[in-house]
């Protein structure tokens, strides 16, 4: 079972976006990510560099097609942070619903 852990380091919705499209494939290359995502290569870029400094992704470049090109995909590390995070906003979203008791404590 997943322990839910609220991550600032994923939540900032750029970096959620992108852990989520990440957590949903195998590898992503860099090009399609940047599409989806409708940033510029350069946010892009900064975004993976910051997960891939904390550990929650790699990268590595491979030969396609003649060309180099970027590809990303989760760590362990980021897929275990990625779904406590989710836990933590499910839990957080679960206690603001009437269902939860939020309503009737106010």
């Amino acid at each position: 079972m997943t322990t839910a852990r609220f991550d600032e380091l994923i939540h900032p919705s750029t970096r959620l976006s992108l852990v989520a499209t990440l957590a949903a494939a195998d590898w992503a290359e860099f090009a399609f990510l940047r599409d989806r995502l409708q940033l510029s290569d350069s946010a892009l870029s900064k975004q993976l560099t910051t997960l891939e400094e904390a550990g929650y992704v790699t990268t590595e470049r491979r030969l396609s097609g003649g060309r180099r090109r970027r590809y990303a995909r989760l760590t362990a590390t980021g897929r275990e942070a990625f779904d406590g995070h989710i836990a933590a906003l499910r839990a957080i979203l679960a206690g603001a619903s009437p269902e939860g008791g939020a309503a009737e404590r106010l």
